[in-house]
């Protein structure tokens, strides 16, 4: 008697374990979390549509399913800022052909509206290496009813012009930029005339006219959000490991163009929802907590506002991990601030290692490149993990749910978990 319920005993706890770990990583739940923050209706996660709202609600929603605990009676942290946005109209024809929206060209984040026809005007690059007779041919042009276009790689270099040259630039009607791949961003302000990003193979080099129609609007102190819950340790409640990541994305441009960021960042927001769940039932010595923030596109404005304005004081966290662009893995993983942080780095490596989950797990020292920066700034011990291969959309149309392979999304969610378990007693 006392062996079979020994043997109802291990069978019972091996289901119990079983049940929790099904609970802590559900891979079609994540899949469809995904999908979620991708679907038309959250329109990119942006300030169109209101979909950071959208997008933010949808989180509040799985954090009080899940039942977490909210700091100040809200899940929401709410701050404005300022953005330019492309609701209406966005049109670019070159020589009679119209060219498609995001697929053949996008708009230049800083852009003023405008509309009208003019000549192209290719800018001749050797006015970028002070040769003395390209500057004074260009002074010499009348680009009152041209289309300047130049190559994307000397964008930068205009503004460290002579003032007469960059006088001289702005009098044309509007800009083209050529690039090998569209990369869309965001701004706080608008600062040039209408301008385009145009991909090399959809302008002919003999292009003669080009006719363009753009309507942008500044928005000014616009309401966003941060979304927050935790759950509390067991032990050592006032000390927290935290874990980020950015919901927020691009946007759309116009009425039907939006970019859906299944990889940046809709992949870290599911993790994190899934390391919630898995938290849930397997509590910690510390308290956890998750900070999924907005505005990161816009300039990492929600992690910044948050470590201005901390809803515990940030000397209570013990170590902080941001997830960012973790949709893939096949090449490894990169650790931004490992150089900084070697010690928590070496768990890393040593657990990776055990368990053979990447094939690589790079190094990286500071970077102000995701939520984690002004963490680090402020004396917060932070790891930024983002993986490496697969799929290369980034910042485009292209990154949506059904191209995201997720193909080491369950080595990642092992890694974090082993090592917040090995941190808190090492």
């Amino acid at each position: 008697m006392k062996k079979y319920r020994e043997i109802l005993f291990i069978l019972f706890y091996t289901l119990l374990l079983l049940a929790n770990d099904a609970s802590a990583q559900d891979m079609q739940r994540a899949k469809q979390t995904v999908a979620d923050l991708c679907s038309p209706q959250m329109y990119g996660r942006g300030y169109l549509a209101n979909g950071d709202k959208i997008a933010a609600k949808y989180i509040a929603n799985r954090l009080e399913k899940a039942g977490a605990k909210k700091f100040n009676d809200s899940y929401f942290q709410n701050f404005s800022l300022n953005i330019n946005t492309f609701p209406d109209k966005v049109q670019l024809e070159i020589d009679g052909k119209k060219l498609d929206l995001g697929a053949e060209f996008i708009v230049s984040p800083i852009s003023t509206s405008g509309s009208g026809s003019g000549q192209a005007y290719f800018l001749d690059s050797l006015i970028f290496t002070e040769n003395v007779e390209a500057r004074q041919a260009f002074l010499k042009e009348d680009l009152t009813n041209r289309i300047i276009i130049f190559n994307g790689k000397d964008y930068p270099k205009i503004a460290d012009l002579p003032t007469s040259l960059v006088r001289k630039f702005y009098e044309a009607k509007a800009f083209i930029s050529i690039e090998n791949k569209l990369t869309m961003s965001l701004a706080n302000t608008q600062l040039s005339k209408p301008t385009f990003s145009v991909l090399e193979s959809k302008l002919p080099s003999n292009a003669k006219k080009i006719k363009f129609a753009l309507e942008a609007k500044l928005v000014e102190n616009y309401i966003t959000q941060n979304v927050i819950g935790y759950w509390e340790g067991t032990a050592k409640a006032d000390s927290f490991i935290v874990f980020t990541a950015h919901y927020d994305h691009l946007g759309g441009i116009g009425k039907k163009i939006y970019f859906a960021g299944a990889n940046d960042n809709a992949s870290g927001i599911a993790l994190l929802l899934e390391l919630l769940e898995y938290y849930k039932q397997n509590r910690p010595t510390y308290s956890v907590a998750f900070l999924f923030f907005g505005a990161e596109e816009a300039g990492l404005l929600g992690s910044k506002f948050y470590t201005e304005n901390p809803l515990f004081p940030l000397s209570q966290i013990k170590f902080l991990i941001n997830l960012d662009l973790v949709g893939t893995g096949i090449e490894g993983i990169t650790i931004v601030n490992a150089t900084v942080f070697s010690q928590e780095f070496s768990i890393l490596e040593q657990i990776n290692q055990e368990k053979n989950l990447f094939s690589q797990v790079r190094k990286r020292g500071k970077a102000a490149n995701s939520d984690h920066y002004f963490f680090t700034e402020k004396g917060v011990k932070s790891f930024f993990i983002y993986t490496l291969g697969g799929i290369q959309a980034y910042h485009d149309i292209y990154d949506k749910a059904e191209a995201l392979p997720l193909s080491h999304y369950e080595n990642l969610f092992q890694l974090l978990t082993v090592f917040v378990e090995r941190f808190a007693f090492k």
